[in-house]
């Protein structure tokens, strides 16, 4: 056995891991992470996949980052936060517990938040259907959201919101969803997952 093979058993047993071999298959239950540049991009698919294992370990590096031999013997995957560049990982660890630490149950009020949010799918909506009047983002940006009073120094809460009709503001609020995301987030709108009726208010929408 190499040195570093050696270095990297020997961390693993301090930390009690298990073995880089087992934690690199499809039923791990922990994850040691090197936060990277070159890493997979976190998004919200990545975050819930990380809320189900039972440990995660981060390796934040400095500067030029970390050896090489971290990466191919000790961390089992790489990640990073976006595409930029920061001194060090410590901010894309913090950046990973808030991301995944919101998505355990328990860890929010109400567990049907993290299902109305930006870039969630929806998982209990079948492929083609509208979504329901709490209007889950489907993998969207999600809806404008208002606070009372309905009128602030002249700045009024569009009129949908508060006449009483649920299909108007279901609807008012998907409009709006993809209106956001065609402007802000135009790569987020895949043709092959909206529904008939998304389509037809995108069409509304680029008219």
């Amino acid at each position: 056995m190499t040195a570093h093979l050696a270095a990297a058993k020997a961390w693993c047993e301090k930390l009690k891991l298990t073995a880089r071999e087992q934690r690199l298959t499809k039923q791990a239950r922990e994850s040691v992470i090197l936060l990277s540049a070159q890493g997979q991009r976190l998004d919200q698919g990545l975050a819930q996949e990380l809320a189900l294992l039972e440990r995660m370990v981060l390796i934040c590096g400095r500067y030029e980052g970390v050896d090489e031999r971290v990466s191919e013997h000790l961390a089992d995957r790489e990640i990073s936060i976006g595409d930029y560049v920061l001194s060090g990982g410590e901010l894309g660890a913090a950046v990973i517990v808030d991301t995944v630490t919101r998505l355990i149950p328990g860890a929010l009020g109400n567990e049907a938040s993290t299902q109305q949010e930006s870039f969630t799918a929806s998982p209990g909506v079948p492929a083609g259907d509208a979504p329901s009047s709490t209007c889950v983002s489907g993998g969207l940006l999600d809806y404008p959201h208002y606070t009372r009073p309905a009128e602030f120094r002249g700045m009024a809460v569009p009129e949908v919101l508060v006449n009483g009709n649920h299909e108007e503001i279901r609807r008012w609020r998907r409009r709006t969803a993809l209106e956001k995301t065609l402007r802000n987030r135009p790569d987020l709108i895949d043709a092959g997952l909206l529904s008939e009726e998304d389509r037809r208010l995108l069409a509304e929408i680029k008219k």
